[in-house]
C-alpha cells in the first residue's frame, strides 16, 4: 500500500528558468504496429521486454505524485498506447487520482473505432490521432500500411463518443506530403477536428533527418491561406500556434514549428518513457531513472526529490538550431511524443 502523501507535494514543479511543469506525458509502450518511414525502419526496432516496462501500478503511482505536485495534464503516449492491454484499467485509474486531471491520448487510430467508448466512458478527455496523408496510396507509403479509412472510422468513433476537441496530427515531410496542406485544412472544416501540422523533427530511428525535409510553419499556413483566410487566436502553453477559419467554419489549425521557431521559453511538460525514465525535453539526452528505486522499495518522500531535482535541471531549450546540437539515441517512438 502506498502511503499517503505528504503536505509539502503540493508545492508545483518548477525549473530553473522560472517555468511551472504541470503538464506530464506517459509513454505506455515503445511498440507499435505502424512502421513510419520518419521514425522507424520497416522491419521495426527491438523492443523494450515486458518486465523493463513499466506496470499500470507503477504508472498510477508515479502520476499520483506529479499530481500532488500540481501536474493537471497527463498524455498517454507509445509507441502504440492502445496495444497495451491494460489500457482501459490504466486511464480509469489516472481519472479518479483528480477531479480536474485533463487525461488524453496520442494513437495512430488503428484501435480507436473499437475502444474509443470504452475509453471515454474509462475517463480520458481528448484524443490525438496522428495521420500524416488523407490518399490511401501516400498513407501506405508512410506508415507501411494500408487502412487510412480505418483510422478515419476511428476519428468518427473518437468526435462520436464525445472526445472533444480531436486533433489530427500530421508530419509534414518536403517532398513526401507537403502537397495535402489544403486538403488537411479542408479536412479540418468538413469534420471540426484540429488539424495540427508538425514540423519534422530529428527523431527518426535511422537518422536520416535533414534541414532540408522540413517546412516551416509559416511556409505552410501561407500555403493554407491562399484558399482559406485565417485568424491567430490564444496560444497559451499549447506548443502549437493556432488558427481558426476567417469565416467562421468550423475545425481549427494549429502549426507546432519546433525547428524553425521553438517554443521552449513556455514548455511546461515532462515525459516518463516506457522503461520508466524521466525525460525533461524530447531531445534531452540525459534521463532519470525512477524504475529502479520505484523497484527498490523508494518511499513517496524520495521519488519527489527525484522528480524535483530532475524538473529544476531542465534544459532552457532543445538547441537544435545551435552548432552543439546533440540528436538523441532514442527515436520518438522510443520516448514518447
Amino acid at each position: 500500500m502506498i502511503a499517503p502523501l505528504t503536505e509539502h507535494l503540493a508545492e508545483h514543479l518548477v525549473d530553473q528558468h522560472g517555468r511551472v511543469v504541470d503538464d506530464l506525458r506517459i509513454s505506455l509502450t515503445d511498440r507499435c504496429n505502424f512502421r513510419c518511414v520518419y521514425c522507424m525502419p520497416a522491419e521495426g526496432l527491438q523492443w523494450l521486454p515486458r518486465e523493463q516496462t513499466l506496470t499500470a501500478a507503477e504508472i498510477v503511482r508515479l502520476a499520483r505524485l506529479f499530481v500532488a505536485m500540481g501536474t493537471r495534464t497527463i498524455r498517454l503516449t507509445g509507441g502504440e498506447p492502445l496495444l497495451r492491454r491494460d489500457i482501459i484499467a490504466i486511464v480509469a485509474a489516472l481519472a479518479a487520482l483528480h477531479p480536474e486531471l485533463d487525461i488524453s491520448l496520442t494513437t495512430n487510430g488503428f484501435g480507436l473505432a473499437a475502444m474509443a467508448q470504452r475509453l471515454a466512458d474509462a475517463g480520458l478527455g481528448r484524443v490525438n490521432v496522428s495521420l500524416d496523408s488523407l490518399n490511401a496510396d501516400r498513407f501506405a507509403e508512410i506508415t507501411r500500411r494500408d487502412c487510412l479509412q480505418r483510422v478515419l472510422d476511428g476519428i468518427a468513433a473518437a468526435r462520436a463518443a464525445g472526445l472533444d476537441p480531436v486533433k489530427v496530427n500530421a508530419v509534414i515531410v518536403r517532398g513526401v506530403n507537403d502537397g495535402e496542406i489544403t486538403a488537411f485544412a479542408r479536412f479540418a472544416r468538413d469534420m471540426g477536428v484540429v488539424v495540427r501540422f508538425i514540423e519534422y523533427m530529428p527523431l527518426d530511428a535511422s537518422h536520416q533527418w535533414t534541414r532540408d525535409n522540413v517546412v516551416a510553419g509559416d511556409e505552410l499556413l501561407d500555403a493554407v491561406e491562399q484558399e482559406f483566410p485565417m485568424v491567430a487566436k490564444t496560444i497559451g502553453h499549447d506548443p502549437a500556434t493556432r488558427y481558426g477559419f476567417a469565416d467562421g467554419a468550423p475545425g481549427e489549425l494549429g502549426f507546432i514549428n519546433s525547428v524553425s521557431a521553438p517554443f521552449c521559453a513556455r514548455c511546461n511538460r515532462v515525459r516518463i518513457v516506457a522503461d520508466g525514465m524521466l525525460r525533461t525535453c524530447l531531445f534531452a539526452i540525459e534521463e532519470s531513472d525512477l524504475r529502479t528505486p520505484l523497484r527498490s522499495g523508494a518511499t513517496d518522500i524520495a521519488l519527489e526529490q527525484l522528480i524535483r531535482t530532475a524538473v529544476w535541471g531542465k534544459q532552457a531549450g532543445h538547441g537544435i538550431n545551435e552548432p552543439a546540437f546533440e540528436r538523441p539515441e532514442r527515436s520518438m517512438s522510443q520516448i514518447g511524443g
